[in-house]
């Protein structure tokens, strides 16, 4: 299976171009797609599922045109959008039940499925209760198991940890971890920890376009050198976090340790520190805080 995106472009009213050219090709796997909000992701993530149509490019499922003829990922398709609603006064059974007969099945597949995920889940005690009294992490909740419902062979989710607790993001991980396995799996995201302990391949988008795209230690060899940590007082701080882009900053009772990116030394005492692919991140997408004069010399 292969799914391909090819030069799109998305433009929305008032020539927002939210997508720019971006080209992806995602084999069987998981591949993460992280980047900061406002990069395009969901966007392309709703190209991707065929809920909206690309302003120009291509969409291709195992070669064929899905633009022009959607149906046949569309039935082998699983997709959480970013905002998931539901209907607040049937329950999460009733729900469920429901999205089964608009998928196609029957009513026993229907029941045996809807028992597994819901235990999959988390839910099965909260599944007779209306949805209208669910917080929003059992909500998100409910959004991954309809996902499932016909047990996909596409699995595009956009922010799927949102709102759920330590726990449960883990359970969710290392679910679509396992899915991956023999399916095309597109986990979109922020949130470098979604990121890191489940996926061997990893793009990072920012504004509109793909900016890298490797396995984490291909990621992490682009920032070797370039990450530094040192101690300083608070007023040197404040001036470094002028000057530099900074990864995080932690007050100690010798003063405040910060690690930053730099093409050299920060300081005088700064000592060079293994990348971790928050690094990488805000290498490549720095905050607006960021001062362009001093981030690190790696290809943009």
């Amino acid at each position: 299976m292969q799914l391909e995106l090819i030069d799109v472009v998305k433009v929305y009213r008032g020539q927002k171009r939210a997508i720019d050219g971006l080209t992806l090709q995602i084999g069987s796997g998981l591949l993460g797609l992280l980047g900061p909000n406002g990069a395009g992701k969901s966007s392309l993530l709703r190209i991707a599922a065929t809920v909206t149509r690309p302003s120009s490019g291509k969409v291709l499922f195992n070669g064929e045109d899905v633009v022009a003829r959607p149906d046949p990922l569309r039935q082998t398709l699983g997709y959480l959008p970013q905002d998931f609603g539901v209907y607040p006064h049937l329950s999460a059974r009733e729900f469920l039940s429901y999205l089964a007969a608009v998928k196609g099945l029957s009513a026993r597949s229907a029941r045996s499925r809807i028992d597994e995920l819901l235990e999959l889940v988390n839910l099965t005690e909260a599944a007779k209760r209306p949805l209208g009294g669910y917080s929003g992490g059992m909500l998100r909740r409910v959004g991954i198991a309809q996902a499932l419902l016909a047990d996909p062979r596409v699995i595009i989710v956009d922010e799927p940890t949102a709102g759920l607790d330590p726990e449960e993001r883990v359970r969710f991980r290392n679910l679509l971890s396992d899915l991956a396995a023999d399916r095309i799996v597109l986990l979109s995201t922020h949130i470098v920890s979604d990121i890191e302990s489940v996926s061997n391949d990893i793009a990072i988008m920012a504004q509109g376009r793909l900016r890298r795209r490797g396995t984490p230690e291909e990621l992490l060899g682009t920032m070797t050198g370039q990450v530094w940590e040192t101690v300083v007082g608070p007023a040197e701080a404040a001036q470094l976090q002028a000057r530099y882009v900074i990864s995080r900053t932690v007050r100690t009772t010798a003063g405040v340790r910060v690690r930053l990116l730099s093409s050299g030394p920060p300081t005088a005492d700064a000592i060079a520190v293994p990348p971790d692919l928050e690094d990488v991140y805000l290498g490549v997408v720095p905050g607006p805080g960021a001062r362009t004069g001093e981030l690190p010399a790696v290809p943009r």
